[in-house]
């Protein structure tokens, strides 16, 4: 058993130690997005599937309440997993492909911004939904995993954690999801002057 808590660990550290050499440039773009988005009063929206749905609605908390500073005022971010009733009417009526373009076609405007969460880019229901914010003038981002999936390809910004092991994606993409949210933070924090935002 300490063998397998020492080997998960390690392959841990080695994939942190990879992303962190590699994606400096591209997570500071895709902050500078969010907080771009915010400033101009404009929302977040967030999508995924199992692990990514609970990836989407931490983040989507974090921005909404707060995440290391306490009197940071709210900014909106909204999960499109979170409504049970939208969700299974959505998929009984019009499809689970259709589950997240639709929300997005009743909830966004223009100038807002999708984050696509996924390990393998490949999940039909968040290809809908980047097709249809684009279409309706949102900025997209893929959180994604491997080698993108056709996410890669349909988001303005993909952002790849390069594994194949699905655990060690996720373990990363919420590492990833404090780290954006610890530098909306900074740019949110009360003690800067408006104008600096």
């Amino acid at each position: 058993m300490n063998d397998r808590f020492e080997a998960h660990l390690d392959r841990h550290i080695s994939l942190a130690t990879l992303v962190r050499d590699t994606l400096g440039p591209a997570v500071t773009l895709m902050a500078d997005r969010v907080i771009a988005t915010l400033a101009a009063g404009h929302k977040i929206m967030l999508c995924g599937n199992g692990g990514s749905a609970a990836d989407a609605q931490h983040i989507a908390a974090e921005l909404t309440g707060r995440y290391g500073v306490p009197n940071r005022r709210a900014l909106a971010a909204l999960a499109l997993s979170t409504d049970s009733s939208a969700l299974t009417a959505i998929s009984n009526d019009l499809g689970f492909d259709q589950v997240f373009a639709r929300q997005l076609e009743a909830l966004s405007q223009r100038d807002d911004l999708l984050i696509a969460i996924s390990t393998s880019g490949r999940s039909p229901n968040l290809i809908a939904a980047v097709e249809r914010a684009r279409h309706l003038g949102l900025y997209t981002i893929g959180l994604l995993g491997g080698d993108g999936g056709a996410l890669r390809t349909r988001v303005d910004l993909p952002i790849l954690v390069p594994s194949s092991e699905t655990p060690h994606i996720q373990e990363l993409h919420i590492t990833l999801g404090h780290i954006l949210c610890s530098l909306v933070d900074e740019a949110f924090h009360p003690d800067r002057r408006d104008s600096d935002r």
